[in-house]
């Protein structure tokens, strides 16, 4: 297994981030903030502006997992 995630989608502030393990495949979506220090951060909560951009990298991600696995691979 890689450290490398198999392959990510960005839209706006929202990464959707595929892991790939022995043929299964896991999807982290998450946001990404600047904090009051100034560094960039993620966070696995979402407002109602970042629910559209979710439900698009989710759907990329599975269109994405089900061509793989489809194909078988990898």
């Amino acid at each position: 297994m890689s450290n490398l995630p198999a392959h990510k989608f960005k839209i706006g502030l929202i990464t959707a981030t595929i892991w790939e393990n022995e043929g299964f495949y896991s999807v982290d979506i998450a946001r990404s903030y600047k904090a009051g220090d100034g560094n960039w951060k993620s966070a696995s909560t979402f407002g109602h502006n970042d629910l559209l951009n979710v439900a698009k990298c989710a759907e990329r991600a599975e269109t994405w997992v089900a061509r793989k696995t489809a194909t078988g691979s990898e």
